[in-house]
């Protein structure tokens, strides 16, 4: 077999399309005015953060609605630029919860409430919020990774009269699976509840139309979708019964709404902008040449015995392959594909140094084995049938070396 090189972990970040890379350049040397400065080179930086917003704004479907900050308002959705969407969750969750106390709440009348199967940089904000004494829940999901309406119903009856925010990711991270938002956002706000919705890994895979799903505040990211990293944005939007007030969690000059301090990073502003410009187009991609090849890899691992798909097998990312191979330890699995030069990982690379075992599948209910062989693969534009056939080729020679060796013998024979 002629080793050939396949990345299949675009879940983790993306290569940056040369378009992207071109649009950027002169941000890098000829036009690198700070934003801020009044002068020429400076209001040429500040009409391209503004052009990248309005490109985002019409990416997302967040073109109407308002944003109060307490001091001042605007009468349209703002684009706040972050270092990615770790900052951009942070922003969304403790800015709200540390808002409400200086609208003069008290920590047990403020509720935050988050699905189990949440990215870390959700989980870990919620945890802290926690320690300082905020009211936290975590809800449940069902054995493909999807939230039960009823129990976010349940935790929202249970706190009438506290200011809510309810954070329900769009797209799982690591099995890929598709939430009923819209639901979940109209429960949420019959109950008086503000949204906010982790959909980095949405992004440019799928439609989004925040308006439609009716969320108020929304996290993406550029490199999972072939642009720069090091940029996020935090998307926000309200109608007039539903405002928005955020505390900045990084304070300094005041820019960026007053919400995030520090000089913007506009050549990957630039960057991310032009990706949102290309998000109809690479959508397109995701839902056919992507998703096709997703499905034959799919089918394909599926035909290996003792193999499981883990997440929804329909509503998932076009581009998500999620599986467990019992009798075959993950890790291992990664570093005999790379041998092969297959390229991929067994979830959240966010996780993967603190070798921790993955939480998703624990609160799907995953018995241990299933999640000990887990290996997550998640295609690209860059994909081809070519690389699909050698990894599946691949895959099935290195599935059966280490079931020889496992010490669970009834899979050694296959």
């Amino acid at each position: 077999m002629e080793k050939r090189r396949v990345y299949l972990d675009n879940a983790a970040t993306t290569p940056v399309l040369d378009e992207v890379v071109q649009e950027m350049l002169p941000y890098m040397n000829s036009r690198y005015g700070n934003p801020s400065s009044l002068h020429a080179l400076g209001r040429e930086a500040r009409a391209a953060v503004d052009r990248a917003r309005e490109r985002i704004e019409r990416a997302v479907g967040m073109m109407d609605g308002g944003y109060s900050s307490g001091s001042s308002g605007s009468s349209r959705a703002l684009v706040v630029f972050t270092s990615g969407a770790t900052e951009a969750n942070n922003l969304a969750l403790k800015g709200f919860a540390y808002a409400m106390l200086r609208d003069g709440k008290s920590r047990d009348d403020v509720m935050v409430i988050a699905s189990s199967v949440e990215h870390e940089s959700v989980l870990e904000p919620c945890r802290a919020l926690e320690r300082d004494g905020f009211d936290v829940r975590y809800l449940p999901v069902d054995s493909y990774g999807m939230v039960r309406p009823e129990s976010l119903e349940g935790e929202l009856r249970s706190a009438e009269g506290k200011s809510m925010l309810v954070s329900v990711m769009l797209a799982n991270n690591e099995v890929g699976t598709i939430q009923r938002l819209r639901e979940i956002a109209v429960i949420a706000h019959d109950h008086g509840a503000l949204v906010h919705s982790d959909a980095a890994q949405a992004f440019g895979k799928v439609p989004i139309d925040a308006r439609a799903l009716q969320v108020d505040m929304l996290t993406i990211s550029a490199h999972k979708v072939y642009g720069p990293k090091g940029i996020g944005a935090l998307c926000i939007s309200s109608s007039s019964s539903r405002d928005v007030r955020l505390e900045p969690v990084m304070h300094g000059g005041g820019h960026e709404y007053g919400l995030r301090s520090g000089t913007q990073n506009v050549p990957a502003i630039v960057g991310f902008g032009k990706v949102a410009e290309l998000v109809p187009m690479l959508i397109s991609m995701y839902g056919s040449k992507v998703k096709r090849l997703r499905d034959r890899l799919m089918a394909g691992i599926l035909e290996i015995p003792y193999t499981r798909l883990n997440g929804h097998a329909e509503m998932r990312l076009p581009n998500n392959v999620h599986v467990s191979f019992l009798g075959v330890n993950g890790e291992d699995l990664i570093m005999k594909l790379d041998e092969y030069g297959v390229e991929a990982s067994t979830g959240s690379a966010c996780s993967t140094l603190k070798q921790r075992e993955s939480h998703v599948l624990r609160a799907m209910g995953l018995k241990r084995e299933e999640i000990n062989g887990s290996l997550r693969l998640t295609l690209g534009i860059q994909n081809d049938e070519q690389d699909i056939e050698y990894a599946l080729d691949v895959m099935r020679r290195v599935v059966r070396e280490l079931r020889r060796i496992s010490p669970y013998s009834r899979y050694r024979s296959t």
